[in-house]
């Protein structure tokens, strides 16, 4: 198993680095997004399983109804202005920033969602949501978790990009590590018996290491102090591990251990981007009332 693992990492992370940084992209479109889209919509077609939509029509409105969004999202700005042109009403292109706002909603979500799982793990296990809710739930996650690291891609640049998924890799391995070592507290037992305080401390760590090592070691911030930098990204750790666990319920819930199978030793794809779904939201959202042009 952990030969598998190994060699599916090896393989796909020079893959996804190579996505991050040469990837085309301009002011308007970015071809990561596309890429980001087709393993959000993996994603997708695995939640539509563990909440038992199991008929493929089913499945297919529930990819359709990502698709047309994201296609709308995509090309927000490009409509805004034609309309502009149509309606001779050149002001509405100052009405493309409206949809920065739509962050709120997953943020709130997270928050949320962490607070319930540190303070009621068994009633959330044991809560019977319907399947148009459970629906729902799965479509505001994924979709926005597509939004933000597409929009921190393409309005931030590739580094920005790549430090998120740094600061989640860096995170998940300090937590294995550092549990593995020390972990004598469990985090949220019924849900993951495997997550440990400890682990939660390493993580934390990481992140502090990481974003001191990036400021200090190789970028020149001219819009955000460390002090900021550092906060956003322990804040941003701390939010991916109850992203974590978020599907872990899910999971538990459904009877089994993975969400899928396409990823040889890793299990499925939610099983490897459950902490950045959670993540990529709230971090785009402390860059925006951070500052933009950190990377600049």
């Amino acid at each position: 198993m952990l030969y598998l693992r190994i060699v599916t990492a090896v393989i796909l992370i020079p893959l996804i680095v190579g996505a991050v940084f040469f990837l085309p992209s301009n002011n308007y479109f970015s071809y990561f997004s596309i890429v980001i889209a087709a393993i959000i919509l993996l994603g997708a077609w695995e939640w539509a399983n563990l909440i038992d939509l199991n008929k493929i029509y089913q499945k297919i409105l529930f990819l359709l109804s990502f698709i047309i969004p994201m296609i709308g999202i995509t090309f927000w700005t490009q409509f805004l202005e034609l309309m502009a042109t149509l309606l001779e009403w050149q002001e509405l292109k100052e009405y493309s920033g409206v949809v920065e706002w739509l962050v709120i909603i997953p943020v709130l979500f997270w928050i949320m969602m962490m607070m319930l799982i540190r303070q009621t793990p068994t009633a959330l296990l044991e809560l019977k949501l319907k399947t148009s809710t459970r629906v729902f739930i799965g479509w505001i996650v994924l979709f926005f978790a597509w939004m933000f690291i597409s929009r921190l891609h393409l309005l931030y640049g590739a580094e920005m990009t790549m430090y998120l998924l740094l600061l989640i890799w860096a995170a998940d391995t300090a937590a294995y590590f550092s549990g593995k070592k020390f972990g004598k507290t469990k985090l949220a037992e019924e849900i993951s018996p495997g997550k440990t305080i400890e682990g939660v401390y390493g993580a934390l760590a990481s992140a502090i290491l990481l974003a001191m090592g990036i400021l200090g070691g190789y970028y020149h911030f001219s819009t955000m102090n460390t002090s900021d930098f550092v906060l956003l990204s322990v804040l941003t750790v701390l939010i991916s591990i109850y992203g974590d666990l978020f599907f872990s319920l899910v999971k538990r819930q459904k009877g089994v251990k993975d969400s899928g199978f396409l990823l040889p030793g890793h299990g499925g794809i939610l099983d490897r981007i459950d902490s950045l779904i959670a993540a990529a939201p709230f971090f785009y959202a402390g860059i925006l009332l951070i500052g933009r042009g950190v990377f600049a």
